[in-house]
């Protein structure tokens, strides 16, 4: 699914045709997402100006004059603009219409995406048992030594946690362990403050650089601009069990942690 840095290459890629920009219409082929999409959407948002365009965790922020549009791609879901007329494929489901002629058209195969609108001055529900964001100062390697005292689960699925730090989802979970040299098995408790500061620059690392690089194709990830990233072009253990390892050459092993797929090397982590 698409990740922290696929959500923000989406969001860098919208931003210059979006913000200030009035939405004129909006189209709703098929509201039947994670949620269901109000049917009044298109009566809320048009005539509105998009203030700004923010992230927050893997959600985009549409903030707009009387309100908030919260949008989730899910597990498939794309958003692109769209500087020219184009018929609608299978899976659009959603377009926004802007006063430039752009559109803003969201596909989902899935359909485990969400769009929900929040007016001013409410809370954002998703949103309100977050930890801090990885590239944020709120995060760091002690914050992740003080909430593991006394937490046998897995390293890799602690750090997954959105309770812990958010966006750090499969991908960058197992690069940055295996940068930081920690098995991701290895009980959370276990790991030492040393190792966790070690672990978060890795994080913090691992996200620029996927971010500079446009986020990681997988299957049919597109940013904003409807450009593949390139990270997967040096990734060290993700999807790569079977493979020697970049660092020593040993074969990568794999094993389910948490209910996913964790790939690692047996002689570089520990």
């Amino acid at each position: 699914m698409p990740e922290l840095p696929e959500v923000e290459t989406t969001r860098r890629g919208l931003r210059a045709h979006c913000e200030g920009r009035c939405v004129t219409a909006v189209v709703l082929r098929d509201t039947r997402l994670r949620w269901p999409v109000t049917p009044l959407l298109p009566e809320i948002l048009n005539g509105q100006r998009i203030l700004k365009l923010e992230r927050r965790a893997k959600y985009l922020l549409f903030r707009m004059e009387r309100g908030t549009l919260l949008v989730h791609l899910g597990m498939s879901g794309s958003l692109r603009v769209l500087l020219k007329p184009q018929p609608a494929a299978k899976h659009d489901h959603i377009d926004i219409e802007l006063e430039s002629g752009a559109v803003l058209r969201y596909n989902d195969p899935r359909r485990f995406g969400s769009f929900q609108w929040f007016v001013a001055g409410e809370e954002f529900t998703p949103l309100s048992r977050l930890g801090p964001e990885p590239l944020s100062d709120a995060f760091g390697g002690k914050r992740l030594f003080e909430l593991s005292r006394g937490r046998k689960v897995a390293v890799k699925p602690f750090i997954m946690d959105g309770a812990t730090v958010v966006g750090v989802g499969n991908i960058y979970a197992s690069e940055a362990l295996y940068l930081a040299g920690i098995r991701p098995d290895r009980a959370a408790q276990r790991v030492s403050l040393a190792r966790y500061q070690r672990l978060s620059e890795h994080i913090k690392q691992v996200l620029t650089n996927a971010i500079d690089q446009g986020g990681t194709t997988l299957r049919d990830f597109v940013g904003g601009d409807g450009k593949p990233g390139y990270f997967a072009q040096q990734l060290f253990v993700y999807g790569r069990s079977g493979e020697p390892c970049k660092g020593c050459g040993r074969v990568l092993r794999d094993k389910v942690i948490g209910q996913r797929a964790s790939v690692y090397c047996i002689a570089c982590q520990r």
